[in-house]
Order: structure tokens, then sequence, then C-alpha cells
């Protein structure tokens, strides 16, 4: 794995340990459902409530728990690192592995329900999700916007969650997209 997907799993872990006690958590994982929801006002226990947590959860059991290899139930920082270099080593599978968690956090996100993703409502979710402040999100959102329409489309979404977590580009604004790079 190089240098490049190593720092981006490593600051997707940070995002993703909500908590901050150094390990992802199957607790993590529903705080995290829990805060995008509240960003929302969305009711935990509302339609889309339950898609959210449902969804996590599969990506919680499909994705982070085997990442365990000492099961103890929390997932380090190098064991999410050395699990995702393996996971997500064949762009190809992004719509098996992906696609079902950056449509939810696409869906959550985009408020109005007009099929894109304004800055407001990006940093509304990314801000609150990926610990980011609001100008890095805003720098990031800008970046993302490739068409520069002033909103990030689903194909945009997806293209930007494809190339984090399976791309080797130094200079992709996706790099970013759980917040500035170390």
């Amino acid at each position: 794995m190089n240098e490049l997907r190593k720092r981006k799993y490593e600051r997707w872990f940070r995002a993703a340990d909500v908590d901050g006690d150094g390990a992802i958590t199957r607790q993590d994982v529903v705080i995290m459902s829990e805060r995008c929801l509240q960003a929302r006002g969305i009711p935990p226990d509302s339609p889309q409530g339950m898609q959210m947590h449902e969804t996590m959860n599969r990506f919680w059991e499909s994705v982070i728990a085997p990442s365990d290899s000492d099961k103890d139930d929390r997932v380090t920082s190098a064991e999410l690192t050395e699990a995702f270099a393996v996971t997500f080593a064949d762009r190809a599978r992004y719509a098996e592995e992906l696609a079902p968690v950056a449509d939810r956090f696409f869906d959550l996100a985009d408020g109005d329900g007009d099929g894109a993703i304004s800055l407001t409502e990006f940093t509304h979710i990314f801000g609150s999700t990926g610990r980011a402040a609001d100008e890095e999100c805003a720098e990031v959102f800008d970046a993302l916007d490739l068409d520069a329409s002033g909103a990030l489309s689903r194909a945009e979404y997806h293209e930007a969650a494809s190339e984090f977590f399976y791309g080797d580009d130094p200079g992709s604004p996706a790099n970013h997209l759980f917040g500035r790079l170390a």
C-alpha cells in the first residue's frame, strides 16, 4: 500500500473514531449514524433513520469488524488500514463495498431532496461526521464540485468516495473528502 492511501485511511479512521479512544467499535458506528441523523433532524426510529442504521450496521459487519485481527471488538488504526488496503484493492468492487454507504450519506446530506448536495448541506453533514471545520468543508466542497455548478451531484459524490478509498492520485481533491490529510 502506498503512503497516500495509508494517510487517507488514517484520516477516515480519525473521523470514525467518534469517541477518540484510539479504536473503532460498533458503538462508534452507531454514534456516527446518530450524528448524521441528528444533523438532519431525522428521528432514529423513522424509516430513513432505520435505513441509516441498517446500512452502517452492514458496513460494520462486512468491512470494519473483519479488520479486528485480534478479535477484541476494537478496530485500531493499524488493523483498519491493513484491512482497507486489502478490501479496497479493486475499484470494480465499489458498487458492492461502498456505494450503499455513499448513497445513504448522500441522501442524508441532500436535505432538500433536489438530487444534489449544496455547500451548506455538505458542511452540515460532513462537518458533523468527519469532524472537519466549516472552512475545511468549503475547501473540499469546492474542489469536489468538478463542474463548478455549486452543488455535488450523486455522480460527483460517488466519484469522490471511490477515489478516496481506491485511488492513488496524489493531486485528487477526493483525498480530502473526510478532511485535510496531514
